[in-house]
């Protein structure tokens, strides 16, 4: 699952903007997230967003009921080549390249991250992307190779004890325009899996990719809404072993 996809509609020679707020409920869990970009000259962009991931009581085992994570997001990002509009009729697609600062904030749990698992507490992860709009046929395709050591997004912190390198993660998306106003579509992100070794236990915080289902809503240019089914994986399987589904729901808004 990644934030929804910013729209910015500013010319070579303007600045424009977008702010969205995320929500994110499961069996077990919720995520809020909001944020905002501005984009130059359609050519780069700046970012901020903050992550709050409530627990409940998911962690009253470990003495942490009703924990937060939260975390703070700075991002930037360059176009390189290509144009997804102007390109639409020819192979090339639009390649930029970006990088994303990550401060979280683990609260009572922090200790135990940044000692005995080895893990922590601010990360930066480099990515890759590539879209590919095929305007005819109202099909638009994204891949993203991200370096990263973030442990369930950045919200567990980053590496750990037994893994402490970067990884390469791919990210795929695919959505197809069912009218003007309205397209659906789906996301797949595979995460690195760096505490599934930890002194917790073998397994005790397996990491799992993430998957989603969409349906994105524009009725207008200064306004979109994305619903989706998700599927978060195992979250913390030590206490609590099953998947976590559920809806997202995010709102986006251009100017």
């Amino acid at each position: 699952m990644k934030k929804a996809p910013t729209i910015q509609y500013e010319t070579t020679s303007e600045i424009g903007g977008t702010a969205f707020l995320t929500r994110v409920k499961v069996q077990d869990y919720a995520l809020s997230v909001y944020g905002a970009a501005v984009g130059f000259g359609d050519r780069a962009e700046l970012s901020i967003a903050r992550q709050d991931f409530d627990a409940g009581d998911n962690l009253a085992p470990l003495g942490l009921p009703g924990l937060h994570l939260k975390q703070n997001i700075l991002g930037a990002k360059l176009r390189v080549a290509g144009d997804a509009v102007l390109d639409s009729d020819t192979l090339m697609p639009q390649v930029a390249v970006g990088v994303l600062y990550k401060k979280a904030d683990a609260g009572a749990l922090g200790p135990t991250l940044t000692g005995p698992l080895g893990a922590k507490d601010s990360g930066t992860d480099l990515y890759l992307s590539a879209t590919k709009l095929f305007l005819a046929q109202g099909f638009l395709v994204n891949g993203t190779l991200r370096a990263t050591k973030s442990n369930q997004n950045g919200l567990l912190g980053f590496g750990g004890a037994a893994a402490s390198s970067y990884k390469l993660q791919p990210e795929v998306s695919v959505a197809w325009l069912l009218r003007r106003d309205l397209a659906v579509g789906a996301e797949y992100r595979a995460k690195p899996d760096n505490l599934n070794e930890s002194v917790l236990g073998s397994g005790a915080l397996k990491e799992d990719d993430w998957y989603d289902l969409f349906l994105a809503w524009a009725p207008n240019k200064h306004l979109s809404i994305t619903l989706a089914w998700v599927d978060l994986g195992r979250i913390a399987p030590a206490v609590q072993p099953r998947r976590q589904r559920g809806a997202y729901l995010s709102a986006q808004i251009g100017f």
